[in-house]
């Protein structure tokens, strides 16, 4: 039974997330012979001030160029 968990910053769509799930139940069921109905999948949503990195929390960060 495999159990996914996804963090992700805070802004998709259900619309995106549902692809999401769907995709990667499929990459499961395809490379490791998992049934869909056993696959769980769980997406963790942070805000910009609730993750960083290399130091720096997200909301810091300047946005690319």
């Amino acid at each position: 039974m495999p159990h996914v968990q996804i963090t992700l910053l805070e802004g998709r769509s259900d619309d995106q997330k549902r692809r999401v799930a769907r995709r990667v139940t499929e990459v499961l069921v395809e490379e490791a012979g998992a049934k869909p109905e056993t696959v769980s999948i769980a997406f963790i949503e942070v805000p910009a001030t609730g993750f960083a990195r290399s130091g720096v929390l997200i909301a810091d960060r300047e946005p690319a160029s």
